[in-house]
């Protein structure tokens, strides 16, 4: 359950989404429109827009939230970690309306015909020209990375579309995770293409021992200066392959950024921001140890919080992922602190908002070279596809069943990625739906055994990565998921004593320790790993099966002490 000052902290705000201007009401009646969602009482000098984790998805999406997303230690039945009804209970929003489609995945594919895509760069470009237009000289847009990764595009340019993407809409600065896995050379090129600051002020060269990006800058609106540091994902090199970044260090590194915080203070700053990619919980422990900052804009976990949390005297913003949502946060700022703020997050919800003419131009000049594929359709949706939350989804179900069975194995392992948009029963499954899935630079779909006891340690590890309860020792994504296979896992036990009950499913049998299994798998972060690419392989099962319908999610998987 919530404790008691969470319970205050988010009834104390008016439906967050809504706030008192009605869009619930119009939302019910399904006349939501583009003034709806931009409605907003500005307050103060400055206003922060804030997107991160867009994945590189430039077109409008279905996108469905988490039905699991658990939390440990401290974090337990707190935001970010409630779902469905419980989240929209403990913000007061209505099941059914458009809070419910926007924050998780209750009754999804009904509201999603209700409401329809969400997400589009020309949609983001219209509201943040607006919020512009309206607040001159006073808005700063910050991204807070994985933005040049997950599409086909963006694979194809290695990242350039994106980029172009963000010096249109006029991003100010911006960090990094995935973004990395583009290498260090490419990373180094498309900084030089920006025109506006990459913040990592965590990452060390250490060829040199310096730091390999700048780690603040400052900005001044309306005679006030404001300070950002960056903060890249601290554990790239573990959740991605390492030698892609040989030369650069990452990490938390609260000493360094207790020492910015200082330095950007005593140069005058009225108003400290850190531009993070921690992740929420990572954001939250850092925020009640390293005095001074005043906003966290946190990123690397899709959280979508229809209000702010409060650590002390410190704003935490989650904006959600895949371009859904646009968060926008007023600040009253007196004598050097936050005196007031005023905060939305905006749904883009693409039916309600008219498409910029000259950034769906872009759009439509990046993807004109690749269109057809794009939209080549290889099979359709029987069932809801979606990747979202701490266990499978059923568009990872799909990709193990992909690896089985055109790899001949027993056992399927894929990655607990975040990303991925989310198709509709019905729709056509093409090109680009396979690549929102698995487009990375470490494709490889590779063939090998496992005994039965390194199968138990590869879960334990990757759930000691999701369930550690200090957030300092989360260093993953979700949940392997794993296909073939059955397992019990409790998240309150220590590292060796989570996973127990592993099954072998086309025999019931207990796994043996000691018998050697064949698996396959993709995108390792070992260097030289062979087999074909992962799209590949799910594209000649798409076309093969014609139809996907797969059950319910997690059925293989028992959850122990949530």
């Amino acid at each position: 359950m919530l404790s008691r000052r969470d319970f205050l902290q988010v009834s104390a705000a008016t439906a967050a989404l809504v706030g008192a201007d009605g869009l619930s009401r119009r939302a019910e009646a399904q006349t939501i429109r583009q003034d709806d969602l931009l409605r907003f009482r500005p307050m103060g000098q400055i206003t922060l827009l804030h997107i991160a984790d867009l994945h590189a998805q430039l077109m409008p999406l279905w996108f469905r939230e988490a039905s699991v997303n658990l939390g440990v230690g401290d974090a337990r039945n707190r935001p970010p970690h409630l779902t469905g009804r419980a989240l929209l209970d403990a913000f007061r929003l209505r099941p059914g309306a458009i809070d419910a489609y926007a924050l998780t995945g209750d009754d999804f594919a009904a509201l999603a015909r209700r409401y329809g895509r969400v997400g589009g760069a020309d949609r983001i470009a219209t509201l943040v020209k607006a919020i512009r237009a309206e607040r001159p000289g006073r808005v700063l847009l910050l991204d807070g990375g994985d933005t040049w990764q997950g599409s086909y595009t963006a694979l194809k340019t290695r990242g350039a579309d994106m980029v172009r993407f963000a010096k249109l809409l006029g991003v100010e600065a911006m960090t990094g995770h995935w973004d990395f896995t583009y290498g260090q050379d490419r990373v180094k090129e498309l900084i030089g293409t920006l025109g506006f600051p990459f913040l990592a002020g965590n990452v060390r060269d250490t060829t040199w021992n310096e730091d390999a990006f700048p780690g603040d800058t400052v900005f001044e609106r309306r005679g006030l200066r404001i300070g950002v540091i960056g903060q890249a994902y601290p554990y790239t090199p573990i959740a991605n392959p390492r030698h892609f970044v040989p030369d650069w260090s990452f990490g938390i590194q609260e000493e360094r950024m207790a020492k910015r915080v200082a330095a950007l203070r005593k140069g005058g700053a009225d108003l400290i921001v850190l531009l993070s990619h921690n992740g929420f919980d990572i954001d939250r422990k850092l925020a009640g140890r390293v005095k001074g900052i005043d906003v966290i804009l946190t990123g690397h976990t899709h959280d979508a919080l229809p209000q702010v949390v409060k650590v002390g005297r410190t704003l935490l913003v989650a904006s959600g992922s895949h371009g859904k949502f646009l968060s926008r946060l007023d600040l009253d700022i007196r004598d050097k602190s936050i005196a007031d703020y005023r905060f939305r997050l905006i749904p883009v919800l693409a039916n309600a908002i008219a498409p910029d003419a000259e950034m769906a131009a872009l759009v439509k000049d990046i993807r004109a070279p690749y269109a057809a594929e794009l939209n080549r359709v290889v099979g359709k949706a029987g069932a809801l596809l979606y990747r979202r939350g701490n266990f499978n989804g059923s568009f990872d179900d799909l990709i193990c069943r992909a690896l089985m069975e055109e790899r001949d194995a027993e056992i399927a392992l894929s990655p607990g990625f975040r990303w991925g948009g989310t198709l509709l029963p019905g729709e056509d499954i093409r090109v680009e739906d396979i690549y929102d899935q698995t487009a990375i630079t470490y494709p490889s779909a590779y063939r090998t055994e496992m005994t039965g006891a390194y199968l138990k340690e590869v879960l334990e590890d990757v759930a000691d990565n999701l369930f550690h309860p200090d957030p300092y020792y989360q260093q993953g994504g979700d949940m392997v998921r794993a296909g073939g296979l059955g397992y019990t896992v409790d998240i309150n036990q220590p590292i060796g004593n989570r996973i127990s009950d592993l099954t072998l499913l086309k025999d019931g049998k207990s796994v043996d320790p000691g018998r050697r299994y064949v698996v396959a798998g993709w995108a390792s972060v070992a260097e030289g790993v062979e087999g074909p690419p992962i799209w590949e392989l799910v594209e000649r099962y798409v076309a093969r099966k014609k139809v996907i319908d797969l059950p319910e999610e997690n059925r293989n998987i028992r959850v122990v002490g949530a």
